[in-house]
This record gives structure tokens, C-alpha cells and sequence, in this order.
């Protein structure tokens, strides 16, 4: 008959070392997930804003607008219809056409698609607030002289469009400011003009391609 070694009570064996262990992680596991999911409840709670007005405030054209708006209500509705700034135009609505351009921190957006209390902490340009001390800034001036402009309801997008070009490239190609200008439409058609203003502020030469056709 074999022999058995003699039980010791304070040994542990390594099936219940590791049982022991399996336990302890899961309980610190499930303890790190209710804490985890304790503070995403917090934070999403502290975030509930709306449905009703809120205090909102934009840095527009390097002032400070102060409003009270629903938390719907993008940037391009405050500026139309909350503040005196009406340059942005509202055409599509839809993010397609352009006019509603505007700079959010130097970068070219289209203000019908951002929330306006999404807005808030960063700087805001619109086409009022490219001239300055009652002058305008170049591209203004080159959309004057190439008469880039008909009906002029796109013309703010586009201006803004450019001039957001012009901040990082000093000299852009034609290629350039068509992708520059791809997300703005001109119903007008004037399109080629856009390019030769564009071209002309960045101080590219660039030869029309209109011809001249005489008679005999």
C-alpha cells in the first residue's frame, strides 16, 4: 500500500493558488468597471446641455459675441439671425454650395454644419472681418478688378475660400485654387474670373485664355 504525505493544513495547493488569484482579478476587474462606468455617468451628465437656451460665447472677427441660443443652433444661424454678421450667406444648407464659407481657426468651414456652441474657444472670421480700417485685403481688391463677381451671393464663400489658401500658400498654382475652391459653387459661372482673382491676389501672373476675333 502506498504511502501518502501527510496533509498540511497552511499549504496551499497550486490549484487553489490559482483559483485564489482568478478570483482576485475579478474582483479588481469588476471593481475598475464600476468605477470606470461610474465616472463616464458623471461626465455624460455633466455634459446634458439644452433642450432650452444656454449662454454661448464666439470669438468672431477677434471680438467676443455674447448669446443665448438652443444648443441646435449652428454657427451660420448665430451669425445671420442671433448677431449683425450677414456676410456668410446661407444657400444649400446641406454643406454643398460654399456660401456660408467661413475661417475657424484659418481654416475654411462650412458654418451650416457646426453647432455654434461647438464654436465656442476657437477664432472666427468672416468676410466682414477681412478689411481692415475700412480697406479691403487683397483678394477683396482682386475680385473688384477681375469683376470675379455677378449676382455676388457666392462671392463671401469664395473670398473667404482663397484668402484661407493665401494664410498657408503664399503662390499657389491655378491647380491649387481650383481644389482650394472645389466645395464652393458659383451659379453665375464665373468660375474663370474666381481663378484669375485668386491668381492675381497671390500675385501669379497667369494669361487669360479669352480670344480676340476680328473680322475682315
Amino acid at each position: 500500500m502506498k504511502n501518502s504525505a501527510p496533509e498540511n493544513p497552511g499549504a496551499h495547493s497550486r490549484r487553489t493558488f490559482l483559483k485564489s488569484l482568478g478570483t482576485v482579478a475579478a474582483t479588481a476587474a469588476t471593481a475598475q468597471v464600476k468605477t470606470v462606468a461610474a465616472e463616464l455617468e458623471k461626465a455624460n451628465a455633466e455634459k446634458i446641455i439644452g433642450p432650452d437656451a444656454v449662454p454661448v460665447t464666439l470669438n468672431v472677427n477677434g471680438e467676443k459675441i455674447k448669446l443665448l441660443l438652443e444648443p441646435r443652433v449652428t454657427l451660420l444661424d448665430a451669425l445671420r439671425n442671433y448677431s449683425s454678421l450677414t456676410g456668410a450667406k446661407e444657400g444649400c444648407d446641406r454643406a454643398t454650395c460654399g456660401a456660408c464659407t467661413v475661417l475657424f481657426d484659418d481654416a475654411p468651414i462650412y458654418a451650416c454644419q457646426k453647432l455654434a456652441i461647438e464654436a465656442q474657444g476657437h477664432a472666427i472670421t468672416t468676410v466682414e472681418g477681412l478689411a481692415k480700417d475700412g480697406k479691403l485685403n487683397k483678394v477683396q481688391l482682386a475680385f473688384i478688378e477681375k469683376d470675379a463677381l455677378q449676382c455676388g451671393y457666392c462671392t463671401p464663400g469664395f473670398v473667404m475660400s482663397i484668402t484661407a489658401l493665401l494664410k498657408k500658400n503664399f503662390h499657389p498654382t491655378a491647380d491649387e485654387v481650383k481644389h482650394a475652391c472645389a466645395g464652393n459653387l458659383c451659379r453665375c459661372g464665373c468660375h474663370p474670373h474666381i481663378l484669375q482673382a485668386a491668381l492675381k491676389a497671390a500675385g501669379v501672373e497667369h494669361a487669360s485664355k479669352t480670344e480676340v476675333v476680328t473680322y475682315a
